[in-house]
């Protein structure tokens, strides 16, 4: 590294900081939003925050009649990213209060977690204590959802909207800066190094950036397992190493977010910061994962499918819109 890069070399790291705030509070967001809205509105956030910022970082050489009617889309996006959840919260206490009220008619507590079924299946032997098999419930009704909230170590059944939202909204706040700190470090906009100083090309910024993000998540994660938040149990260091159950996943999840930042990074030195994040097209795969495999919104009003249907496709207009205002980055 140069002697005189440090500036810059600060501004990448800082954006590997952000990046790793936003992943991890993205993390608890999914368990009071879902993951569709998480996605779509940390998503949106970052392109109406950090669009703005580069597009003026970077000169203005994105087309701004273009570039802003796609940010606009995306401020729309985020508004009904909101109803959906309000309006599917309000599904879900439907859902349970007549859980309740009918299984109490019939003198039962409440519903039951999953339905038990003996002896397991194939199997001919006696039956002994606990020897059952575990039908799945069916996604959306209430008992899936008692099922998921039993399952789940951030419990939110009766807490505010308003946390899982906040939680969601610093999330996109977060994302918002790190491509803006990334342009900063690469092109040195504010003068920050003497004059013939040369800047940090995309690798040379992006290794400092995924240290940063790296040591940040090393340092919260270990914080948060001694001192928990959300009213999480306490677990420690040990038993996180002794746990691999999922950890696989997690690497691949990494190395992916690590690859599309990699080439976000390229694309926006080449054609413009603000232009490169369209590529928050993470939210269309996510709400697959979300509706498809994970069953959310099943069962649902037509509201909420309407307003669901709303802010996807405002999304894909706003990606579409933003890409069309890409611009060409003048070297010289």
């Amino acid at each position: 590294m140069h002697m005189d890069n440090w500036p810059c070399v600060l501004f990448a790291m800082a954006g590997g900081i952000v990046l790793s705030l936003g992943n991890l509070s993205t993390q608890y967001a999914w368990a009071f939003v879902g993951l569709s809205v998480t996605e779509v509105i940390t998503a949106s956030i970052t392109v109406v925050i950090g669009t703005t910022l580069n597009y003026f970082l970077d000169n203005r050489i994105n087309k701004a009649e273009i570039l802003f009617p796609g940010v606009g889309c995306f401020l729309i996006a985020v508004c009904l990213g909101s109803a959906v959840h309000s309006s599917n919260a309000a599904d879900n206490k439907a859902k349970l209060d007549f859980s309740n009220s009918y299984n109490n008619g019939k003198g039962n507590v409440e519903a039951p977690l999953v339905k038990e079924t003996f002896p397991k299946k194939n199997e001919t032997k006696d039956v002994e204590d606990g020897d059952y098999y575990l039908e799945k419930t069916e996604f959306g009704t209430a008992d899936f959802l008692i099922e998921l909230e039993n399952k789940r170590a951030i419990k939110v059944f009766g807490k505010s909207i308003l946390i899982g939202l906040g939680i969601t909204l610093f999330a996109g706040v977060c994302f918002s800066l790190f491509s803006p700190a990334f342009n900063l470090a690469t092109n040195d906009q504010w003068h920050t190094m003497k004059e013939g100083v040369p800047h940090l090309v995309v690798y040379t910024a992006f290794f400092y950036f995924s240290i940063s993000c790296f040591i940040i998540a090393i340092i919260l994660n270990i914080t948060f397992l001694y001192h928990p938040v959300l009213n999480l149990p306490r677990s420690s260091l040990t038993a996180y190493l002794k746990d691999w159950n999922g950890r696989y996943w997690a690497f691949l999840a990494g190395l992916l977010c690590g690859f599309g930042n990699g080439l976000q990074f390229m694309g926006g030195q080449a054609a413009g910061y603000a232009a490169a994040d369209a590529v928050q097209a993470l939210p269309l795969v996510s709400t697959f994962w979300g509706i498809l495999v994970f069953g959310e919104y099943r069962r649902s009003s037509r509201k909420t499918y309407l307003l669901l249907g709303s802010m996807l496709f405002m999304f894909i207009v706003a990606v579409a819109v933003l890409m069309a205002s890409a611009g060409h980055r003048n070297t010289y």
